[in-house]
């Protein structure tokens, strides 16, 4: 039986996934420090769950992390080798969110095996946390293009690809694959944003990319769609 911890869970994302998976050990920044080793130990001995589903960290605006580098380096790298650490003593599963943006961005269509070179510092710290959990085996990196729904930007990119998909959606999507180890891709259509924007927002205003955005996010997903098929 799967009994899993969740960390950061009084994000927009972790309460989505409490209204699809409300059994799951949903703790915020009070509950678990992710910081504090004395407050990662103290709930993997309270709660003793087989799966950490680790959602806590640093996100946006993404400048944030090019103006606090030490708060990024914090909570995205620091904080997640020290969920690792913990992990791996009691054989506990860890399950890291990172993003699409890990990769290069040029020729797009990305697979899971490809070179990767992230192109601001926030990915830079999402791979920095990808590090510690890919030296634990027992663990599923998932490189996901998420936003929230309706689309919360009055502009999008009509020259830039990615595989932007709802955060009702990829929480679904998640909640399919948790038993997987490795790396899985997941998103939606490789497709413009201006596209994607569009089909729930109308009024949404074309804009281009001039370099401050990389052209091609877009990932493979074919090992995504195997998975859910079979």
């Amino acid at each position: 039986m799967q009994k899993v911890l969740v960390t950061g869970s009084d994000g927009r994302f972790g309460k989505i996934l409490q209204k699809l998976s409300p059994k799951f050990i949903y703790r915020n920044k009070k509950n678990l420090d992710i910081l504090s080793l004395k407050s990662i130990q103290n709930n993997l001995k309270k709660y003793k769950p087989n799966y950490i589903l680790h959602l806590a960290g640093l996100s946006r605006p993404m400048k944030i992390h090019d103006q606090y580098i030490n708060k990024s380096i914090d909570l995205n790298i620091i904080g997640t080798c020290n969920l690792v650490k913990e992990a791996s003593k009691r054989k506990i599963k860890v399950i890291y969110l990172s993003t699409s943006y890990v990769y290069p961005g040029k020729r797009g269509n990305y697979s899971e095996y490809d070179a990767l070179k992230p192109w601001n510092n926030y990915s830079w710290s999402k791979l920095g946390g990808e590090c510690a959990v890919q030296m634990y085996k027992n663990s599923l990196i998932i490189r996901l293009c998420m936003t929230e729904k309706p689309f919360i930007h009055n502009k999008a990119y009509v020259n830039v690809k990615s595989n932007f998909i709802y955060q009702e959606d990829a929480a679904k999507i998640i909640l399919k694959i948790i038993n997987k180890k490795g790396i899985i891709n997941v998103g939606g259509p490789s497709q413009t944003i201006y596209k994607f924007a569009k089909k729930e927002n109308k009024r949404v205003k074309r804009k281009f990319s001039r370099g401050e955005f990389p052209y091609r996010t877009d990932m493979n997903l074919k090992k995504l769609k195997k998975i859910i098929k079979s």
